[in-house]
């Protein structure tokens, strides 16, 4: 699969925008977006640091933004964010890792290439293993994690209401 990850930069604003526009128009979740669904820009959206440090306070923690980008025609089909360290509340429900897939290009593999993509920069940060988390109902987002070597640990009540979650799943990937 030709696939890439990069930075998010000018050069994919106008893609980003459109993505955005069509996770809107598509009802969805967005994970893995650093906040996106509440920037009203390109421009206010990569102001990642500035933005969620805001927003989280003492609860933020630095993330590494990332587009998945088709090679072929320089799409962007996803976009994933590692998020380190783990907080109290990313260790109990959020993860270290969160990704999303426009919708037009679901279920062509591009979540799993993501993640594969994206474990050796987690282990470039040091990290020995990562979490991910995901619905108990969210059988594609499960798929992906056991793909890339996720081990269920645990399944736990979502608490503070995510999105339309009940119980959420824990998995570990050991980088």
């Amino acid at each position: 699969m030709d696939l890439k990850l990069v930075r998010p930069t000018c050069e994919y604003a106008k893609q980003v925008m459109e993505y955005k526009e069509d996770m809107l128009a598509n009802n969805d979740n967005f994970a893995g977006c650093a906040g996106f669904e509440e920037a009203t820009s390109f421009t206010q959206w990569i102001d990642f640091e500035n933005r969620l440090k805001q927003k989280y306070g003492k609860e933020y923690v630095p993330s590494e933004v990332f587009l998945g980008v088709r090679m072929e025609d320089e799409r962007v089909v996803g976009i994933i964010d590692y998020r380190h360290p783990l907080s109290p509340f990313l260790m109990q429900c959020g993860g270290n890792i969160g990704y999303s897939i426009r919708p037009s290009e679901r279920q062509k593999g591009y979540a799993s290439e993501m993640l594969k993509l994206l474990l050796p920069i987690c282990r470039e940060y040091g990290e020995k293993k990562v979490l991910l988390i995901c619905n108990q109902t969210n059988d594609a987002s499960r798929r992906v994690i056991v793909k890339n070597g996720g081990k269920l640990e645990n399944e736990v009540k979502d608490e503070v209401e995510l999105g339309k979650y009940r119980i959420i799943q824990r998995y570990w990937i050991t980088l």
